[in-house]
């Protein structure tokens, strides 16, 4: 299958890849065959469907196609994308073989969730926007299994049995199916008139003991739920991930109170191949795996993969602890107890859609089964800590991908939807979540620093960061590096400086001393770890050791991770200097470089308890930025992302014992990582908790309350920062804007009460697309099977708790209704904004009855031309206390 990697002139092991014959069609070609020139007659075509060629062909080889090439493939038909420069090839009886490619179908006919009536002998199975949908009905399976019928006999009338291998039938979001076929059926599929679209498919990638106290849950948020023992109480979390460790502390179910049955959820639970035992307990509901797609593209190995729901990676263990773990769950690491770990909804269950493995990442079409079938299953929210590797190749569009289509079919089923940002930062329109009906998250540095420090025995002290336990208080110990203490010289093949390798250095030496190790790019790139350096020193004997950086690229980020010994990484260049300057001048040598003596000592500080910082939350480097893009051309989208902020930075959680993900938590029970995929489920377990409150609420609702009630101060009541790169590529810190944060930072207990709400539904996510210029109205039939409505008029007049205008000219007046979800209450509303763009809000004030909704305008004028956006607000200051606030974005233009 082709993914988004690039193909230009890359050797592919012909032995990795299915193959399957199909007919090519055209005149003769002079092709480059890995350096030697093959003259192809004629491309003849045979019965059967096999292409045959005249002259002979390398076999195994590939096949480097130049532009002319190129574009008399796609004139034949064959299905070419942009990215295709080489088709691997391989003879045998004159026989052509192509690499298949798969594709996402979607057919004529309305899916589950919006078939209205009219095919006879099956009834309406469509539910009005944000209602579940009953999936044991007869009416709902009759017709699913019409729809299926429908697919198979397409692809029998079209194809040879054999020829081609369906891989999913898609029903109940989408009416379509993913099939894996060659280049040219993918263009009979194309041009058959019952086929709306055919997309090839491409790569998704991965993109807590403290953040509950910080985002304030035990104290003022559990409570209001009668406690965490009851807090997200029957409801599900969909986890679409890399499966889960079923084992774990964090989701067992012996010291809690018994869960009973919730019967709105329908998933099924898979057998462990292993064990024969089933994954679910009460805590886990549900557990799935999706992998046909990495199967046929030839990439699944079940020995590290698992054909089960069994996490191999530890990435989804990680994401389903932090939105709904278990509460108090001790951390244990190498002896020391680093805190008690909680999801942010402890009592909400889980429902495992394991799409995500460990090397490859995932693709689209196992993502979409899965996320199909966790709304057909009747999950209430689904947390996605997975984006796409790349644009897509066939749609424009960036809401109309796919994997964004699918998610609005979720929402309209009810289904609140949190997606990780990605981990682009800090560099503008580096998000990976694009769509309106998307909470997209950002993610923060919560108030927790590990710092440690190394003390000389010239008396300076070197600040560096090291989970680990001080060495003896008031203790020098002797100072070896690596490259001192080698057994022999043959031994610098292996870069010994890392101390990956104990057996090539030399124990007596080491033994009872502190080992001075390199910090190479080894460490960047994954093959070095510093569990591994603590490991080598523990096993030669050594007190402790030191890990010194000597060269790094700017903006390099080195998280602290536990160890089991005295041990601290130097992360500043010159600071290491300072080390190893020390060393050398206290470290005799002979004239061939051998060391006499070593002289140098020092010793270690403990670096096991946190530093707690009021400059917090601050946005993360990686956190990717806006703006938003409306298309892959990158043109600025009329809609403000990131949606929010949350913690996502060095986030304690559950981990598998099997995860490879991170090579310093290997065989762990718990990890300590950062990245988007980590602030995504703390939103989806504060979303849970908001739904357990107010049951009744649409995704929009819940999605307005989080991101009205977010801060835009930090701890000490200043202006949000966001780490981001100096003009000498070292990391600084600079005011944050919504392009950073959105709408600022998550505040749990204001979310429980808003004051007022901003909905909004599918007909207004259906508008806000068919306004947005630029995109092809037939394409959006396509996905939603409905016409274009354009009384919206303008995107940023679809009803979101952000207001956003990237093209502003004269003066635009922006349409917003609030309803109010609290009793009577008069609103107060004010504006400010950046000097180039004025804003006024209109009406100043306005009272609204419980229950009730009103429509303000904002109009936004253009006072200089600046070429940058401009920032502001719009503020209702209620009668009883609430605050809502709106962040507002600009930019002007001239007439």
């Amino acid at each position: 299958m082709l993914s988004s990697r690039r193909w230009n002139k890359e050797l592919i092991d012909v032995n990795f890849y299915p193959w399957k014959a199909a007919v090519i069609k055209g005149s003769a070609k002079l092709f480059e065959c890995r350096g030697r020139q093959r003259a192809v007659e004629r491309y003849l075509e045979a019965p059967g469907g096999f292409s045959q060629v005249g002259g002979a062909l390398c076999h195994g080889c590939v096949v480097h196609l130049g532009a002319s090439e190129q574009g008399q493939i796609a004139a034949e038909g064959l299905g070419y994308w942009g990215d295709l420069r080489s088709i691997i090839i391989r003879h045998h009886s004159n026989i052509l073989w192509l690499l298949i490619i798969e594709n996402a179908v979607t057919v004529e006919g309305e899916p589950i969730i919006s078939y209205k009536g009219g095919i006879d002998g099956f009834e309406a199975t469509a539910v009005e926007s944000d209602e579940k949908i009953d999936t044991t009905r007869e009416t709902v399976t009759s017709y699913a299994r019409h729809l299926e019928k429908k697919h198979d006999m397409l692809l029998e009338m079209l194809f040879e049995i054999g020829t081609y291998n369906k891989l999913y039938s898609y029903q109940h979001l989408l009416n379509g199916f993913a099939v894996h076929i060659s280049p040219e059926q993918a263009e009979t599929l194309r041009r058959t008139p019952s086929v709306k679209s055919v997309e090839r498919d491409w790569k998704v990638r991965r993109l807590t003991t403290h953040t509950p106290q910080f985002l304030g849950l035990p104290t003022g948020v559990w409570p209001t739920g009668g406690g965490f023992d009851k807090a997200g109480e029957n409801i599900v979390i969909g986890f679409v991930d890399s499966g889960i460790y079923p084992h774990h502390p964090s989701f067992a179910t012996h010291n809690t109170e018994p869960y009973g049955p919730v019967p709105k959820y329908r998933g099924k639970c898979e057998v462990d191949p292993d064990t024969k035992k089933d994954f679910c307990n009460g805590k886990i509901v549900g557990a799935q795996h999706f992998a046909k797609a990495a199967i046929a593209a030839g990439q699944f190995n079940p020995s590290i993969d698992f054909a089960s729901p069994m996490d191999g990676d530890g990435h989804g263990s990680h994401t389903a602890a932090i939105a709904a773990g278990n509460n108090g769950i001790p951390v244990r690491m190498h002896g020391y107890e680093f805190g008690k770990a909680s999801g942010m909804a402890p009592r909400a269950r889980i429902a495992v859609y394991k799409a995500l493995y460990r090397i490859f990442g995932g693709y689209v079409a196992d993502v979409v089964a899965a996320i199909d079938q966790a709304v057909y299953d009747g999950v209430d929210i689904l947390s996605l800590s997975v984006g796409p590797n790349s644009p897509p190749a066939t749609t424009k569009t960036t809401y109309l991908n796919p994997f964004d289509a699918t998610l609005l079919s979720a929402v309209k089923a009810g289904v609140f939807v949190a997606q990780a940002a990605g981990n682009g930062g800090p560099f503008p329109k580096t998000l990976v979540s694009y769509s309106p009906w998307i909470v997209s998250i950002a993610a923060a540095i919560d108030d927790r620093r590990y710092k440690n420090h190394l003390t000389l025995g010239n008396g300076k002290i070197l600040a560096g960061i090291g989970l680990s336990p001080a060495t003896h208080p008031n203790q020098s110990y002797t100072l070896v590096a690596a490259n001192d203490v080698l057994l022999d010289s043959s031994a610098m093949k292996y870069s010994p400086s890392d101390c990956q390798k104990p057996e090539v250095l030399n124990k007596k030496l080491v033994q009872g001393n502190i080992l001075l190790c390199g910090y190479s790019f080894n460490f960047v790139i994954g093959s070095a770890s510093v569990k591994k350096v603590s490991e080598t020193a523990k096993s030669l004997g050594a007190i402790g050791f030191v890990l010194a950086v000597e060269n790094v690229s700017p903006g390099t980020k080195f998280d602290p991770v536990p160890v089991g010994i005295p041990g601290i990484l130097i992360t500043d260049v010159s600071k290491s200097m300072d080390l190893i300057d020390y060393y050398n001048i206290s470290t005799p040598r002979d004239w061939t470089g051998r060391v006499k003596s070593f002289n140098a000592n020092g010793s270690i500080g403990n670096g096991l308890m946190p530093i707690l910082h009021k400059s917090a939350p601050q946005v993360a480097l990686f956190s990717a930025r806006g703006p938003n893009i409306k298309d892959f051309n990158f043109q600025d989208a009329d809609l403000l992302k990131p949606d929010i902020l949350a913690p996502g930075s060095l986030i304690w959680a559950a981990w598998s014992p099997n995860g490879t993900d991170e090579a310093n938590y290997v065989g762990e029970g718990f990890a300590m990582i950062s990245g988007t995929s980590m602030a995504a489920p703390h939103i989806a377990g504060i979303a849970a908790l908001v739904k357990q409150k107010h049951p009744h609420w649409s995704p929009a609702a819940i999605k307005s309350t989080l991101m009205t009630t977010s801060t835009t101060l930090d701890r000490a009541g200043r202006p949000l920062q966001a780490q981001q790169y100096s003009e000498t590529e070292a990391m600084k810190l600079v005011t944050a804007t919504p392009f950073d944060y959105g709408s600022g930072h998550v505040n749990p207990r204001a979310a429980l009460d808003p004051g007022l709400i901003f909905d909004a539904g599918y007909e207004d996510y259906l508008g806000f697309l068919c306004t947005t210029p630029g995109i092809d109205a037939h394409e959006i039939k396509n996905y939603t099977n409905l016409p274009c409505n354009y009384t919206m008029v303008h995107p940023w007049n679809l009803n979101t708790p952000s207001i956003t205008v990237a093209h502003l000219v004269g003066t635009q007046t922006v349409i917003r209704t609030a309803t109010n979800v609290a009793e009577e209450e008069t609103y107060v509303i004010t504006t400010r904004m950046a000097p180039a763009i004025a804003i006024e809000a209109s009406p100043p004030a306005m009272t609204l009855r419980a229950g009730a909704s009103r429509k303000f305008s904002v109009t936004l004028t253009v006072r200089s031309v600046t070429g940058t956006y401009s920032f502001g607000e719009i503020l209702m200051k209620g009668s009883r206390g609430h605050k809502v606030r709106i962040p507002v974005v600009a930019m002007g233009y001239q007439r």
